[in-house]
């Protein structure tokens, strides 16, 4: 008794009863397929968002990082002019007691040395600010950034949240709908559905004949092929894109499947 009143055993099929099932699948998984556009590219932008954010944080981590090494470079420059200084007035006190022009000549090298050696110091230190400055400002920049793709991210999340829990329950639905019709049909048939379906731009595997056109790529079907296709006794695909062909007036799954 319970086997009788079991539609699921493909063994009991007519090629009409396996094409509206087949039909029935296609309305369900296009009912997923438009909750899955309502969320758009909303995930992919939030992904985007988070990648840019870790970016962001990343990029103000190594400035951060160069700045303190560029502020220790300026302390080391500034204790070798300190040093250099140190040696100059030893020099310069050194050249009031000298014996002859020749030890004063070279002390004056020395302090010669250690007067360009300051400038060169300081030339470094002024190089240093100014890659410091620049690099302060671009973390001051980022940071403005970093701060306004957070409030994107956090927008973005509640929309795809709201649009989410608004669909949840309905595109469970669905997936189980679907996933029932799916055992009921045919390995070799769902097997085409889905390869035809993955290759389809709309996703379109099952299309029904519009104004003696196939519903898929709009090419004229011939008259005689229209009646093969509305006598329901095989499978018929359209000889241009591909897609199954079936006629169904009526198609009450696209009724259930939820919103539009």
């Amino acid at each position: 008794m319970a086997k009788e009143k079991n539609p699921t055993s493909t063994k009991e099929m007519t090629v009409e009863e396996k094409l509206k099932a087949i039909y029935e699948l296609q309305q369900i998984d296009s009912s997923i397929d438009r909750i899955k556009t309502l969320r758009g590219e909303l995930p992919l932008e939030v992904q985007d968002l988070e990648d840019e954010i870790a970016g962001l944080e990343t990029r103000i981590r190594n400035y951060e990082d160069e700045i303190k090494q560029l502020d220790a470079a300026i302390a080391g420059k500034k204790n070798e002019i300190e040093e250099a200084r140190t040696l100059i007035k030893k020099y310069e006190e050194q050249q009031m007691n000298v014996r002859n022009n020749r030890e004063f000549d070279s002390i004056s090298k020395e302090i010669e040395y250690q007067t360009l050696e300051i400038e060169l110091c300081e030339k470094r230190i002024r190089e240093y600010d100014a890659q410091v400055k620049e690099k302060t400002e671009t973390i001051e920049e980022s940071k403005q950034i970093l701060d306004e793709r957070k409030v994107d991210l956090e927008n973005k999340k509640k929309d795809l949240e709201d649009i989410t829990n608004d669909t949840r329950k309905e595109e469970e639905e669905l997936i189980r709908r679907s996933e029932e019709y799916q055992k009921i049909i045919e390995p070799r048939l769902l097997s085409a559905y889905k390869r035809i379906r993955a290759n389809a731009r709309n996703g379109l595997a099952v299309v029904t004949i519009e104004r003696d056109a196939c519903g898929g790529c709009f090419n004229k079907i011939p008259p005689q092929r229209q009646l093969d296709i509305q006598s329901g006794k095989k499978i018929i695909v359209c000889e241009y894109c591909g897609r199954i062909l079936v006629d169904i007036k009526k198609p009450e799954p696209a009724e259930k499947t939820g919103k539009k």
